[in-house]
């Protein structure tokens, strides 16, 4: 059999859709893990990234935790937090997290460093306080940079997500994870066009959430 009979295998298969361990509750989980991981990480990048952007400083200290942070290997810290804390939700979000908050980190503040300074002076000639020239003047004109590593750092959780598996968590994984020890392959490309498609509706929604949150002039520029 071929890919695409693979996958119209899997997908016309009804016992795939119920239970379980049928489709709808494997992507359900798998968001869930997605959407916990990046709300976790943006608590923890956005902040960060948007007050060293706005004061210039800390921008070595940014590359080097996003250098140390791309460089560790997800599977590798999934072992290790499974070794060192057992079977649970954390040492799956703890790789995710790490995964994702390089390229939002990073981003945010160059996304603030890179506003046009002449509206940033203007401002503070005005006598407004940081607060109000950070989150008034330079968030909106770095706003599409900022999305951009949010929807980098998502597609890399979607894509990663599935190792939550191999400790016997759920999410698409299961389907990956599964097949290949039952040698199932319509499972295993199953699995992995889900994942295929929910990194596809990520970065549909990030399109939407950029023509709803920017406005048309910073679009336009």
């Amino acid at each position: 059999m071929n890919i695409i009979n693979f996958i119209q295998s899997f997908f016309s298969h009804s016992a795939n859709w119920h239970g379980y361990d049928g489709i709808p509750t494997r992507v359900w989980e798998h968001i869930q893990y997605c959407l916990l991981a990046m709300s976790i990480a943006a608590g923890i990048a956005l902040p960060v990234g948007l007050v060293t952007g706005h004061t210039g400083r800390g921008g070595n200290a940014l590359a080097l935790i996003a250098t140390a942070g791309r460089a560790l290997p997800s599977f590798g810290l999934l072992v290790l937090m499974f070794v060192l804390l057992g079977l649970g939700l954390t040492p799956v979000m703890i790789p995710l997290v790490v995964l994702a908050i390089p390229p939002i980190l990073v981003t945010t503040y160059e996304a603030v460093r890179t506003v046009d300074p002449s509206p940033v002076d203007a401002a503070r000639g005005m006598g407004m306080r940081p607060a109000k020239i950070l989150f008034q003047v330079e968030l909106p004109v770095a706003l599409p940079l900022i999305l951009s590593g949010l929807r980098s750092a998502a597609i890399q959780v979607v894509s990663t997500a599935t190792i939550a598996a191999y400790v016997s968590f759920g999410g698409v994984g299961r389907f990956i994870v599964d097949g290949l020890y039952q040698r199932n392959y319509e499972k295993v490309v199953g699995g992995a066009t889900l994942v295929v498609a929910l990194a596809l509706a990520t970065l549909a929604l990030f399109a939407l959430v950029g023509r709803l949150a920017v406005s048309p002039g910073v679009r336009r520029r």
